[in-house]
């Protein structure tokens, strides 16, 4: 089911609400290293199949993988080992308001490792950076604008490290530019620290700028219908449901 390059695989995963069905059928593998994407039309399913990733909601049949390891047949204590390793963006940044940005960072190494508070207060200081909030460590979240707090928000979410990086809809109420700064970040981050990043959006610059590989969540049929690298899905699917998104419906089959 998996090799060395297979970081997360989707084996036949059904995602329901009680009787309500979401998405059926869903299998792909997310390789290590990848800008994966999860894409489709408002109401497909994609944030709901974040939330399986990560471990929120449990699926009505079918795994998830990670590493060959099968995250919801894992015992409890196994599972948050796995969870440890990943870092989640949410679609609002999800700060706590009360909290300096330093103090936000700081609060996973506070509660899961062993740092000195001088140690922690470097690293905290050094994740800012790296999203380019150097010198805002001492900055309340409601003091800054909503594209930093994003940033803030990232800069959280890599304090321990992860292998794996979440995102729910990173441009979600940010300007063109703002937007477009967060996609070269999410680049940057893939590249220097190696981590493989799955990013659930329906901006095709976005789609199109980091997407190294993808899923496509259809709504009407609940199940997936390509997968691929999005450029190369452009490029070569003869499904119109496909082509109409990746095309704003200015292209037809």
């Amino acid at each position: 089911m998996s090799d060395s390059t297979s970081h997360i695989v989707v084996d036949n995963l059904t995602m329901k609400y009680g009787d309500f069905l979401i998405q059926k059928d869903l299998s792909f593998t997310v390789r290590r290293g990848d800008v994966f994407v999860i894409m489709g039309g408002s109401g497909c399913g994609k944030s709901t199949l974040l939330k399986h990733l990560v471990g929120l909601v449990s699926p009505a049949c079918g795994r998830v993988l990670y590493d060959g390891t099968s995250f919801w047949d894992s015992s409890l204590a196994e599972r948050d080992v796995l969870l440890r390793r990943v870092g989640i963006l949410y679609q609002k940044g999800a700060l706590w308001t009360s909290m300096t940005l330093a103090e936000n960072v700081a609060m996973p190494l506070q509660q899961y490792t062993q740092y000195s508070a001088t140690q922690i207060k470097e690293i905290a200081r050094y994740k800012l950076a790296l999203v380019g909030l150097a010198g805002f460590e001492d900055y309340y979240p409601s003091e800054i604008s909503g594209g930093m707090q994003k940033r803030a928000g990232l800069a959280r979410a890599i304090a321990l490290d992860p292998d794996v990086l979440f995102f729910d809809e990173p441009s979600a109420g940010l300007d063109p530019i703002s937007s477009k700064l967060l996609d070269d970040l999410i680049i940057e981050l893939n590249r220097g620290l190696g981590a493989t990043i799955v990013v659930v959006t329906h901006e095709l610059p976005s789609i199109f700028a980091i997407g190294t590989n993808s899923v496509f969540l259809d709504a009407d049929s609940k199940t997936m219908i390509a997968s691929g690298d999005p450029k190369e899905l452009l490029r070569t699917s003869k499904d119109p449901r496909v082509i109409k998104f990746l095309t704003r419906g200015e292209r037809e089959v």
